[in-house]
């Protein structure tokens, strides 16, 4: 099954709170560590910004598998946040990631699944 493409994320203002938000990471990048966790974070390298977003990830797992709404969405708001510091360490934009999401807009989750290779 085929779904038709929407291009949902190209229809997405630039001034989304995703996009502000990773504005304010990246900005804060050259920021005294000493004063901005996000500097330290990302002073800290790739690897501490992944175990972050990681730990994170679970902790919004286990506040939904517990159902603990409000706890759920803030810590989905940290995930979110830790994402957008993780793509920053790795020079990764916003961009070059919904440009996949909207590739994969017009095929059901279940077919591109199966058509990426083997890690």
């Amino acid at each position: 099954m085929v779904r038709r493409q929407t291009n949902l994320w190209k229809l997405m203002p630039k001034d989304h709170a995703l996009d502000r938000l990773y504005a304010a990471i990246a900005a804060r990048k050259s920021a005294d560590a000493g004063t901005s966790y996000t500097a330290r974070l990302l002073k800290q390298g790739v690897e501490r910004c992944a175990k972050k977003f990681g730990e994170e990830a679970v902790e919004t797992a286990l506040a939904a598998v517990t159902g603990k709404k409000e706890a759920t969405i803030a810590e989905s708001a940290d995930v979110l946040y830790h994402l957008l510091v993780l793509w920053t360490a790795c020079g990764i934009e916003p961009d070059e990631v919904y440009r996949v999401l909207a590739a994969r807009e017009t095929r059901s989750g279940l077919e591109e699944k199966a058509s990426r290779k083997p890690a």
